[in-house]
């Protein structure tokens, strides 16, 4: 991993605008999988255009910070009838609601991003406390790295990655019920309810 950071490059996916919601709506556990996890993570909020910006210019493209949830289906990950083609971000991450974001924007110049801890509680109980400081890479090699295929535009989420401690850590995955409450260092804290599917067909 050292050598990783030191010399290699950040892993990016695409993930859908509409699947971007508040923390005030209910994360609905659709009823085709049991295998849904959470990751929190620090997301940047690009402020203006940046297209293949260097390390040094990224952070003057940075609007601000907020907190999002980066749910993931796990048994979708890996494509079971064309392993050749790897990971399927499309149907792991993607359904309704699957970016709770939120509730705060805050700019800039009132966080400092490189340190921030980083906690989520599981119905009280701590599943993930960690801090930006241990990233692989850090925001600004991020923000530049994906600058480099494609320019990042003004609204844009950027999100950082997550910290130990997702279910499939602790083998236990989101039910009917759960209560997620994650918080990052001068975001806020985000509350989010997760319900069974009402379109279960069993």
């Amino acid at each position: 991993m050292d050598e990783r950071a030191a010399h290699g490059e950040p892993y990016f996916f695409i993930g859908l605008p509409a699947c971007v919601v508040g923390d005030d709506v209910p994360l609905v556990l659709p009823d085709y999988s049991e295998v849904h996890d959470w990751e929190l993570e620090l997301a940047v909020v690009i402020g203006r255009e940046a297209f293949r910006v260097s390390r040094d210019e990224a952070m003057d493209h940075v609007a601000g910070y907020t907190i999002c949830n980066d749910i993931t289906t796990r048994d979708l990950v890996f494509r079971k009838d064309m392993k050749e083609i790897g990971t399927d971000w499309y149907r792991a991450k993607n359904a309704p609601g699957f970016l709770p974001t939120g509730p705060f924007l805050v700019p800039s110049s009132f966080v400092d991003g490189a340190d921030l801890s980083v906690r989520l509680e599981l119905n009280g109980q701590v599943m993930q406390d960690a801090s930006t400081t241990d990233l692989l890479f850090d925001i600004p090699a991020l923000i530049s790295g994906a600058s480099q295929t494609m320019p990042l535009l003004p609204g844009d989420l950027l999100l950082t990655g997550s910290p130990a401690g997702n279910g499939q850590h602790w083998r236990r995955f989101l039910q009917d019920g759960d209560v997620m409450t994650g918080s990052i260092q001068g975001l806020g804290t985000q509350i989010v309810r997760c319900v069974a599917d009402p379109h279960a067909t069993s």
